[in-house]
């Protein structure tokens, strides 16, 4: 890969330009960075191969119009499509996200970084399969170089950066880290990528609406699949000429900060490095919204002792953190999967009832168990102000919930947990059981053997980097399954 990296437009709004220095400049020189990439590469690819078994989001795949399919085109993980490099982003990207069992990262915003894996690897496809001279094939090590890049510029924007205060949904920053990362695999340089950055923030911000009662629906499985797209349709822009908008952030009256943020400038609180990626969240013990995690497991390992008792549980407190409280706390009817697995109430009830909390349990046959709803109607949620704290807390960074169950006859039950499976505090721990996950997220759809050959790849860290991405892609592509 070439870049020309001609002076950069010195009239850029600073965010923009920092940006896009950080993109094309900066070396990343951490092993912790990239071991983790690796994980969050096999993590991701892991549930979007899950997602496959999902009729719902099996109707969102393939061409925007039936039969719209591209030979030669970008593949799509898992299946027989070829498509152009735009909508093969938005598969992929549907995929990784429509179980919500990929990374996350929690700040003052929320997201999943990996969301932007889609656009990444679309578009290192897309240019190794037009590239005639092979010799200069972008290979998987520049694949999780940016990955890296992409999930600090997404992080890092969102720990001063409360976009869901004022309504906003999260995926503006995957549409945002997607159009800087892809602009540079498509061999532009550090104004193409400020250009393409420039139409990132002028499109604004979805509305979280589509993740809240009583508006909880399926876009809010496919909103990050759009957003990278979006995002790999600027950078095509940009480095085809597209012009930009040098202060689309900082314009007075008309930029986005004055028409969202009362003319309060957006802020990259730390130096652009690999902070994030090193310190990323995976979800491990279930599928559910992130600050459930810990009471999640709380109830889990609460099962045992309840579940004979249901009927003699008088109320339950689930203590959170602020975040939570706003995001998940959630009375009232659920009206789909998307609604469930969004609802803290609903996952720790399943938890007690059944020991185990899966994709499945999301679903209406489950749903219709009374016992789910008799149990949500007893429980009380409230803030407990150390764990929003230390939710904040960059030492920290803790995702704490407590589950205390109140039986009628006076007796209590209680556990808390500050720290789920999937913090780095406890990586070591983790591993092996992300691996455990990869294997049952592709059963069925891959070989054993094949299924032991990939690990193989993703172990050996040396052999993955050099690997070329169509190469990779090969593996991954399946004639004749869409």
């Amino acid at each position: 890969m070439t870049t020309n990296n001609s002076s950069i437009n010195a009239k850029a709004d600073p965010l923009l330009r920092e940006i896009a220095d950080y993109v094309i400049d900066y070396h990343i020189d951490s092993d912790t960075a990239y071991d983790t990439a690796i994980y969050c590469l096999l993590d991701a690819l892991g549930c979007a191969m899950a997602a496959l078994n999902n009729r719902a989001c099996l109707q969102r795949l393939g061409p925007i119009v039936p039969g719209a399919i591209l030979p030669g085109g970008v593949r799509v993980p898992g299946t027989g499509f070829e498509l152009d490099p735009v909508r093969a982003t938005f598969n992929l990207g549907c995929m990784v996200r429509w179980l919500d069992f990929n990374d996350t990262w929690l700040a003052k915003e929320w997201g999943h970084p990996s969301d932007n894996l889609s656009a990444i690897l679309s578009c290192a496809d897309f240019v190794n399969r037009t590239r005639c001279n092979q010799d200069r094939a972008l290979t998987m090590g520049a694949v999780l170089d940016y990955l890296i890049k992409a999930y600090e510029i997404q992080g890092i924007l969102a720990l001063e950066n409360s976009f869901n205060r004022i309504g906003m949904d999260h995926v503006i920053l995957v549409r945002v880290a997607s159009s800087a990362v892809a602009s540079a695999l498509l061999g532009g340089n550090k104004n193409h990528i400020i250009n393409a950055l420039s139409n990132a923030w002028l499109d604004g911000g979805a509305l979280r609406i589509y993740r809240h009662a009583p508006n909880t629906g399926w876009r809010k499985s496919w909103a990050a699949g759009d957003a990278a797209a979006r995002g790999v349709q600027h950078a095509l822009a940009a480095v085809s000429g597209e012009a930009g908008y040098p202060t689309a952030l900082s314009a007075p009256h008309w930029g986005l900060e004055a028409v969202f943020y009362a003319g309060r400038p957006l802020r990259i609180p730390r130096t652009l490095q690999s902070y994030v990626m090193e310190n990323i969240l995976f979800k491990i013990a279930s599928p559910v919204e992130f600050h459930a995690q810990t009471a999640v497991e709380c109830a889990l390992s609460l099962h045992k002792q309840v579940s004979n008792r249901l009927d003699d549980i008088g109320h339950i407190v689930l203590a959170t953190q602020e975040s939570a409280l706003r995001i998940i706390d959630k009375t009232g009817p659920l009206h789909n999967p998307a609604d469930r697995d969004h609802c803290l109430q609903y996952a720790v009830a399943i938890a007690l009832i059944f020991g185990e909390l899966n994709s499945r349990h999301y679903e209406d046959d489950t749903a219709k168990d009374p016992r789910i709803d008799r149990l949500r109607t007893k429980m009380k949620v409230v803030e407990e102000p150390a764990y929003s704290r230390d939710y904040l807390d960059p030492g920290k960074r803790a995702i704490g919930n407590r589950v205390t169950i109140h039986f009628n006859n006076g007796e209590t039950v209680q556990c808390a947990s500050d720290y789920p499976l999937g913090h780095p505090r406890r990586r070591t721990e983790a591993l092996p059981l992300l691996i455990d996950k990869f294997r049952a997220n592709l059963a069925g759809r891959f070989s054993g053997q094949w299924i032991d050959d990939m690990l193989q790849i993703f172990t050996n860290r040396e052999c993955l980097k050099q690997m070329p991405v169509h190469t990779f892609m090969d593996y991954w592509y399946k004639p004749g399954v869409n």
